[in-house]
């Protein structure tokens, strides 16, 4: 006798319970939900950024966006000798543009920057030497780079008040042996304002050193491999593979620079002192702004002179971000 196949088979309209039991779960759940656009799920958390933010943004307003507001307002006043504010318009501008002390702080301030500036590629070289396989104590000489940046202002003039004493320093001292009678240099106008300019490029090399570093060791070792194979020099590597992709990083550290630059104060303050016969024509435009603020006591003209470093500094650092496209390669 013959026994029949009686398990389902394909076309005759019959279910497994596994399928039956499927289709059923679908029926009770109905069409599967669409994923939200972006594959990002809505709720009602949308408010907890803003409010982990909001600290920031409320330092950044009190102690930033505000002060430039308030700073713009006395701008267009005159204070009195005991305080009171008087709304004088757009005097202060105009007594401003035809000061002479202005454009000579602008200039003394040019002047530094543009020293400053030269440390650049100095940096790149020490951090190029420093980037060498095998090179020994690199983060020994790293330190000893940055150490002048972080160390405090009126430290490092104290010292280099010592070196660049007409009487009895160093400089001078080794300048003698050599049969050259050297300046007072911090008391001498010109003089003066190139020993500031060389003490603020020293102390600004470490910080272009260990920026210049970072930057390089993103630099795929492969292309140095490949260019070594086609023949290329050191020198040649340097200029035609380290240089360009290098590029990010001296543009940062030069609109830092920049901004430092015209921060000048400190340095030169205890550097050359207020007594210093050399100061008028050494100033800077922050040197400026505090000597008509404290000294003087002219508060409105003060502001109007830190509003035209702000629109200076923003001038400059919107011209460096619109130049940077033409110069900056980005790997």
């Amino acid at each position: 006798m013959t026994s029949v196949d009686r398990s389902p088979r394909a076309g005759d309209g019959l279910a497994s319970p596994a399928r039956g039991s499927t289709r059923r779960a679908a029926a009770r759940t109905g069409p599967p939900r669409k994923a939200p656009a972006g594959g990002a799920r809505r709720g009602h958390d949308g408010w907890w950024p803003v409010l982990f933010v909001l600290p920031t943004m409320f330092g950044v307003v009190l102690f930033y966006l505000w002060p430039i507001v308030q700073t713009g307002w006395f701008s267009f006043t005159e204070w009195g000798a005991f305080g009171g504010q008087t709304w004088v318009g757009t005097e202060n501008y105009v007594r401003l543009a035809s000061d002479p002390d202005l454009g000579t702080a602008i200039v003394n301030t040019l002047v530094y920057t543009g020293i400053v500036l030269l440390g650049i590629p100095i940096a790149m070289v020490v951090a190029s030497l420093l980037s060498r396989p095998g090179m020994r104590f690199t983060a020994f000489y790293r330190v000893l780079y940055f150490m002048p940046y972080v160390a405090m202002p009126t430290a490092v003039a104290m010292v280099w008040r010592l070196i660049f004493n007409g009487d009895f320093g160093v400089l001078n001292w080794a300048l003698g042996l050599v049969g050259v009678d050297g300046p007072a240099w911090t008391s001498t106008p010109g003089f003066a304002l190139v020993a500031v300019s060389i003490v603020g490029l020293w102390t600004s090399l470490g910080f272009a050193i260990i920026i210049l570093s970072a930057g390089l060791k993103n630099i795929p070792s492969e292309l140095f491999e490949a260019a070594s194979l086609d023949g290329a020099s050191p020198w040649r590597q340097f200029r035609s593979v380290t240089v360009p992709l290098l590029t990010p990083s001296v543009f940062f550290v030069t609109v830092i620079t920049v901004i430092n630059g015209f921060q000048l104060f400190d340095l030169l303050y205890a550097l050359m002192g207020q007594g210093n016969p050399a100061i008028q024509e050494t100033q800077s435009l922050v040197y400026l702004f505090y000597n008509e603020a404290f000294l003087r006591n002219d508060k409105g003209f003060a502001a109007a002179i830190a509003m035209v470093i702000l629109l200076i500094v923003g001038a400059v650092t919107l011209l460096q971000f619109r130049m940077q496209r033409r110069w900056v390669t980005y790997a």
